[in-house]
């Protein structure tokens, strides 16, 4: 499976992106998908994820109510929806397939990642 996260770029902080996750194939229909970001020295950290039914969602505190996570896989693909940005969402914003079908959030329940996408938020 091979995953393509798009969307990234640089904002002004209060500003929206929407961050997209294309698979190359189904694989990713019947699994949880999840959002990870990692900024400059700091370790990699879980953002947001969602079940492979998109019935359910788990979210950061840090970015709950702000960020949201969906999915549509009729087109094999997920969506950050990222509005209120703050200089602190900076980061680059992986995407990655869990090896379940819930909405993980630890980093080792996810079995394929993209290459990630640039995020910079500006004050």
């Amino acid at each position: 499976v091979q995953l393509q996260a798009s969307g990234g770029g640089l904002v002004q902080a209060g500003g929206s992106l929407r961050l997209s996750c294309a698979a190359s194939r189904r694989t990713s229909s019947n699994n949880g998908v999840g959002w990870f970001r990692q900024a400059p020295g700091k370790e990699r950290e879980f953002v947001a994820a969602i079940s492979w039914r998109g019935d359910v969602t788990n979210y950061a505190d840090s970015v709950k109510g702000r960020f949201t996570i969906s999915r549509d896989n009729a087109q094999n693909t997920v969506y950050l929806q990222m509005n209120s940005l703050k200089p602190e969402d900076t980061a680059v914003y992986y995407c990655a397939v869990s090896r379940y079908s819930s909405a993980t959030t630890g980093p080792e329940s996810y079995q394929y990642w993209g290459q990630g996408t640039q995020v910079t938020v500006s004050s």
